[in-house]
């Protein structure tokens, strides 16, 4: 049973612990947020003002913060969790591309809307998505997830992705999982024009995401560029996430991926790269000149072995930095809110104890996140005239009572979400998914991992 999502509903919050992550990076002790229309109405020390037919919660006990905003995931890898755990990322392809090719559009939606509810469960309230395997004659990829994105109720960037270079043509995907350019670009082109919606409230919005340097040829990354800028879309790729990569690309194109991006058009605002472990100082530089941004996935990272990215040194540099759980065959929790203490972790196990703060890590999983996507002046931060986009996390129950900074429990300890709100929309009540039944997502998920199992 698929539960219908209420609209958006007027809400006031009073007594909360407020981090609104805007740009003076205000906090309040005694906090309130007023939404109203599906909009922040008002936000910040003290009462809220009138509203009588608003939805009343107890902020007493709670700290308020931006919903967060997953910036690089894997959807469809919901149903392949558990497999090749010891292997380094090359090796756990080459192993799942020939399981990746028996998707179907139907365990694509079993897959997405378990982890999409996960995703809402811990904190999330805009998820990107790089989906980049199309066997033919499966049904529609694009539309499963789309489907059930707006079944979970999410915000959803969803990118078509693509491979066209096989391992017949020197790359690393088999050759039965890569499309050919033409059919890639049009299909493209044909997804763009139906699913994009640039509207300022958007719950939809598509990019362009050849998927790697190792699996797409290089006329397939520069026209996809070129046809991105012309819709007036961004782009998205994996890029430097391994030594392996870094040695292909070498090899291969006598640059390093960085390079490589950059020779195709690949650096700019209007983009974003997942992982950029392998950066070097003059890459960093460049992606601050640019403004091209980072999805940062730690986990990921650190379950596969790729390494640490430079986040202080890509912060310092000016560039966009958020925060992604990655696909969850390499990051089997796919909770966004993890990501946030992995993050900092990780940044202070590279570069020392002060490398990053606890703040500068929610900042990275709110405005980061906003600031990759095109839409730092509609989320990401508690203000006055943005998208309601709200989460409520609990600080007096058993993982949470007794810390003296309500922040550093959420980046350093385990707090339990009691609210989620999308666009003003309830998605989480009092712990609870709101929008469908989790022992349902959970059966369909299972079956869905045995039958894409079997061959």
């Amino acid at each position: 049973m698929t539960m219908a999502i209420q609209g958006p509903v007027d809400v006031v919050i009073e007594g909360c612990y407020l981090a609104t992550v805007n740009a003076a990076g205000d906090e309040f002790g005694n906090g309130h947020v007023v939404i109203k229309d599906g909009l922040i109405a008002s936000a910040g020390r003290g009462p809220a003002p009138r509203c009588e037919t608003a939805l009343r919660i107890d902020g007493r006990g709670t700290l308020v913060t931006p919903g967060l905003v997953n910036t690089h995931h894997h959807l469809y890898q919901w149903i392949t969790r558990g497999y090749a755990v010891d292997h380094t990322l090359f090796q756990w392809l080459t192993t799942l591309y020939p399981i990746w090719a028996r998707i179907t559009a139907d365990l694509l939606h079993d897959a997405a809307a378990a982890n999409l509810a996960v995703m809402a469960l811990s904190g999330c309230t805009t998820s990107t998505d790089h989906h980049y395997v199309f066997p033919s004659g499966v049904g529609d990829l694009l539309e499963a997830e789309i489907t059930a994105a707006a079944e979970i109720g999410l915000r959803f960037h969803p990118t078509r992705g693509s491979m066209n270079l096989g391992k017949s043509a020197g790359g690393l995907p088999p050759d039965e999982v890569v499309e050919t350019h033409d059919a890639i670009l049009a299909a493209t082109a044909a997804a763009i024009d139906k699913w994009h919606d640039p509207s300022f409230d958007s719950m939809l919005r598509i990019a362009v995401a050849p998927c790697s340097p190792f699996s797409v040829t290089t006329d397939l990354m520069r026209e996809s560029a070129e046809l991105a800028r012309e819709k007036g879309v961004r782009l998205h790729t994996h890029l430097a996430e391994t030594e392996d990569e870094d040695a292909f690309c070498l090899e291969k194109y006598g640059r390093t991926p960085a390079q490589y991006a950059e020779d195709l058009g690949w650096l700019g605002p209007d983009v974003w790269m997942a992982h950029c472990v392998h950066l070097g100082d003059d890459a960093v530089a460049r992606f601050g000149e640019t403004g091209t941004g980072v999805a940062h996935c730690p986990t990921s990272n650190g379950r596969l072995g790729a390494g640490i990215a430079p986040t202080r040194k890509l912060l310092d540099a000016g560039a966009p930095v958020g925060l992604g759980v990655d696909g969850a065959a390499s990051n089997e929790s796919g909770r966004m809110s993890e990501e946030i203490h992995q993050s900092l972790l990780l940044a202070r196990g590279r570069g020392g104890p002060l490398a990053l703060d606890g703040r500068e890590a929610l900042r990275m999983a709110t405005m980061g996140g906003a600031r990759c996507l095109g839409r730092e002046n509609e989320i990401g931060s508690i203000e006055v005239g943005k998208l309601a986009d709200v989460a409520v996390w609990r600080l007096d129950d058993l993982s949470a009572a007794g810390v003296l900074d309500p922040v550093s429990v959420l980046a350093l300890g385990a707090p339990a979400l009691d609210s989620l709100f999308v666009g003003g929309r309830r998605i989480v009540g009092a712990g609870a998914l709101l929008t469908a039944d989790p022992h349902q997502l959970a059966r369909a998920a299972r079956q869905a991992s045995w039958t894409i199992a079997r061959p």
